[in-house]
């Protein structure tokens, strides 16, 4: 706080601050693109703020901060097509059920169990087979007591999952029968159960699958019957499937292809922070680059390949001494460190291969340390 308040009392400091501004204005007003760099998004957001207003850019691919949703892209446009000119018979499906945290699955951890325990499971399966027809819900309850007795019998799960088909109930089916596979992976009544469950959800595929799996254990009518009705939307819906898989390896295929006769992608030249830059030093590399004019001029291609090229090796200085983008820039550079413009032979240290930029005093007037612009300089 006190270095803001020393700046703001010293009248030299406070003159090349505004002069700074103004000039940063000038080049605003010249081209009011610039405001619509990233690195400039805080200026604008502030101007925004006071009320103004940002002219909309008249650059075709303005650099903003600002990200724009993607339009779907054809691709997903042809998938979704595809999709809604795919017709299901959706009749007889119902509305999926909440699953109860009050759905007791018994004690996992009991693997062993007593022949009695047995035969009280038993007569409770019994019970609630005899009145699973007029009573699903009281015959749910007594599944459920006979589970609590022996958890390690796939077949009461099994039965427990029609149960909960009665009272229109498929996720509860569906999670009873994945339990009976667990514990038995060969049972037809949990895989015929299960596919019905997936009927009633609308999930066609995996009704399909577990009844012909249901069939393969123990082929009885009633599987028999309820895979032909749900065949014609899962063969529907496997087809289509194949169809979007097959055009996925197709565009890979072609992209592959594409891109082994494609010539290598040009990049454009940017101008790196120099090496020798590092330390203390690099800050203020980062200094001198946020003034307006410098980032201007580093983010024309040509200006900063030419730096790149001036870095690696100083000799190539001379193939840019005629280039007034190029000059301009390196008495802006110069006018930054102390001295004057005859000092920025220091900076040539900075640059991989300058070794101090004295021998400027040749090339068009920007003298090294003790050298004097030449009567022709062309710089001003």
């Amino acid at each position: 706080m006190f270095c803001t308040w020393a700046l703001f009392n010293n009248d030299k400091a406070i003159e090349q601050v505004v002069d700074k501004l103004k000039q940063f204005i000038g080049i605003c007003q010249s081209n009011s693109d610039i405001l619509h760099y990233p690195e400039l998004a805080f200026f604008k957001e502030y101007i925004e703020n006071l009320g103004g207003k940002i002219p909309r850019s008249k650059m075709s691919n303005p650099p903003t901060t600002e990200t724009t949703p993607e339009s779907p892209s054809e691709e997903l446009k042809e998938e979704e097509s595809e999709e809604s000119d795919l017709e299901i018979d959706s009749s007889g499906c119902v509305e999926p059920d909440e699953l109860s945290p009050d759905q007791n699955m018994g004690d996992a951890s009991k693997v062993e169990i007593s022949e009695e325990e047995s035969d009280k499971a038993d007569e409770k399966r019994r019970e609630a087979m005899q009145i699973l027809s007029e009573n699903a819900e009281k015959a749910i309850g007594l599944f459920t007591e006979a589970i609590v007795i022996n958890p390690t019998s796939a077949l009461l799960f099994a039965k427990r999952g029609q149960a909960y088909l009665k009272v229109d109930k498929p996720n509860a089916c569906i999670k009873d029968c994945s339990r009976a596979l667990e514990l038995n992976p060969d049972s037809a009544a949990a895989y015929k159960f299960r596919g019905r469950a997936y009927r009633l959800l609308g999930e066609w595929e995996k009704a399909a699958k577990d009844f012909r799996q249901a069939c393969n254990i123990d082929f009885d009518e009633q599987t028999d019957e309820w895979l032909k009705e749900v065949n014609p939307n899962a063969k529907k819906i496997e087809q289509h499937l194949l169809k979007i898989e097959r055009k996925k390896v197709e565009k890979l295929l072609k992209e592959k292809k594409a891109s082994k006769s494609a010539p290598p992608p040009q990049q454009a030249p940017k101008f790196e922070v120099p090496p020798s830059f590092e330390g203390g030093g690099q800050n203020d590399f980062y200094k001198l680059m946020q003034d307006p004019e410098i980032l201007l001029a580093f983010q024309d291609p040509e200006v900063a390949a030419a730096f790149q090229d001036i870095s690696t090796n100083f000799a190539n200085f001379v193939k840019y001494k005629d280039n007034p983008k190029v000059m301009s820039l390196i008495k802006k550079l110069s006018s930054k460190f102390p001295g004057g413009p005859g000092a920025f032979g220091n900076m040539g240290a900075g640059f991989p291969g300058m070794g101090g930029m004295g021998g400027m005093a040749g090339m068009g007037g920007m003298g090294g340390s003790g050298g004097a612009p030449p009567a022709d300089d062309n710089l001003d």
